[in-house]
């Protein structure tokens, strides 16, 4: 095995690390913040991959990234409601909206299981274009995901230490302390878990134009 091929395995072990590591932060939002054990994680990193393909299908790579990312929203939205005004069950909610989102998906990608991109501009190619006749013109991959994980990593710590990202740490800790603090745990749980599916949904977003392609599986098992 040469030096290049090194390289590239290297390279693509970098792109693929940094593209889950936003599912990573995630879960470290919901689980180690909240304290709630989101399950809805491998149909929300779907949605986000079947959106952002779909919108990009559709000619717009700029907005395939916020309307995944939205969707994110929507489907934490989801889940923290069936927790906080249901009554359901963390493991319960996130299993409800996890089998749910499947249907969805598959509408979503026009009652299809694939969906291919290879000729369809991304925010990959974009960039691409732009580097082209650079030293840096084969990293185009790692240079999107990696801008959009020090993004997210940025935003991430600025929020926590936020007034709100204080109580949504707090909430996980010590609800009662929070309610005694006249602060509601379920708007900060139903924020957390919505930003927190945004970076899922983003994760997905970028893993599949990366990948050129989505399946209605590619979120099992994240």
């Amino acid at each position: 095995m040469d030096l290049s091929t090194v390289l590239d395995l290297v390279q693509t072990a970098l792109e693929l690390g940094l593209c889950t590591s936003l599912t990573v932060l995630a879960l470290f939002l919901s689980y180690s913040m909240l304290n709630v054990c989101d399950l809805s994680t491998d149909g929300c990193f779907t949605l986000g991959a079947a959106v952002g393909a779909m919108v990009a299908v559709s000619g717009h790579p700029y907005l395939s990234i916020f309307a995944a990312m939205a969707a994110g929203i929507i489907s934490g939205f989801v889940t923290a409601f069936l927790q906080t005004k249901m009554g359901i069950d963390s493991l319960l909610a996130g299993i409800i909206v996890n089998t749910g989102l499947y249907s969805i998906n598959m509408a979503v990608m026009g009652n299809s299981s694939l969906v291919n991109m290879n000729t369809t501009e991304t925010i990959y190619t974009v960039v691409k274009n732009a580097l082209k006749g650079t030293p840096f013109a084969s990293y185009y991959k790692l240079i999107v995901i990696g801008a959009a994980v020090l993004l997210v990593i940025v935003f991430l710590s600025l929020f926590l230490r936020t007034r709100l990202g204080l109580a949504i740490r707090a909430t996980g800790n010590n609800p009662d302390m929070v309610r005694s603090s006249s602060i509601n745990p379920v708007f900060t749980t139903i924020v957390g878990l919505c930003v927190a599916n945004a970076f899922t949904a983003l994760s997905g977003c970028l893993m599949t134009q990366s990948q050129k392609s989505v399946s209605i599986d590619v979120g099992s098992g994240m």
